[in-house]
């Protein structure tokens, strides 16, 4: 079954952005984490202005206290759309699972993964009061792959904590695809849950989408 996130790591994912991300998918848990390794270097400039103006994004989203839950909904929807790159999340949690579903089941199973993102960061939005995000460096993978480091400061945070996201540049620009969180890679470890699942069932994906739905119309990971 889908492990929750902790409440510390899935706050500092939600000031990030995801998900994630998703990686969106902000729901995985780590239950000794390591602190995640800021960036040194500046490897893409554009890389980390993007990050830097999504965050200011979501942040002024999280923060608002004039904007009532349902707005909030509806514009945190927008910009996950905008910012992350859903349809490479979903194949990617999948794993190897991806090839053998037919296009019936990976509808059901997207659709049902991207509500149970969806009510996570929907639980979350009481959270925050005046966070900060700021981004510190970059570390290029590849011309088209750059990893961004920012530090979250303000409200309960203690000694800085750093979020890295990880972003991939397409036709489109560039999207996110994952975040890291108190040293756990979101979308690897969402990954690792949902495979082990579909392992331990043979396969079946419906296993899945009902566990995705069961945590969702519950409100998990919210605990």
């Amino acid at each position: 079954m889908p492990t929750p996130l902790s409440r510390r790591a899935a706050k500092l994912a939600g000031a990030a952005v995801l998900a994630l991300t998703a990686a969106l998918p902000l729901t995985l848990a780590s239950s000794a984490p390591a602190m995640a390794q800021a960036a040194r270097g500046h490897g893409d400039p554009q890389a980390e202005a993007y990050v830097q103006t999504q965050a200011n994004r979501a942040l002024t989203i999280l923060n608002d206290q004039g904007m009532s839950v349902a707005a909030k909904k509806q514009a945190f929807y927008g910009f996950v759309n905008d910012v992350a790159d859903v349809s490479r999340i979903t194949d990617f949690v999948l794993g190897r699972y991806r090839r053998a579903l037919t296009p019936e089941q990976y509808n059901r199973f997207a659709q049902a993964f991207r509500q149970y993102a969806d009510s996570i960061y929907e639980t979350r939005f009481g959270d925050y009061h005046g966070e900060k995000l700021t981004v510190s460096g970059s570390v290029a993978r590849s011309p088209n792959d750059v990893v961004v480091s920012s530090i979250v400061s303000g409200a309960d945070y203690k000694g800085n904590p750093v979020v890295n996201w990880r972003l991939l540049r397409g036709a489109n620009g560039w999207k996110v695809v994952d975040i890291q969180a108190q040293g756990v890679w979101l979308a690897v470890v969402q990954q690792q849950d949902f495979t082990s699942t579909l392992a331990n069932h043979n396969g079946d994906v419906d296993v899945l989408i009902h566990q995705l739905q069961s945590d969702a119309s519950q409100g998990r990971p919210a605990h």
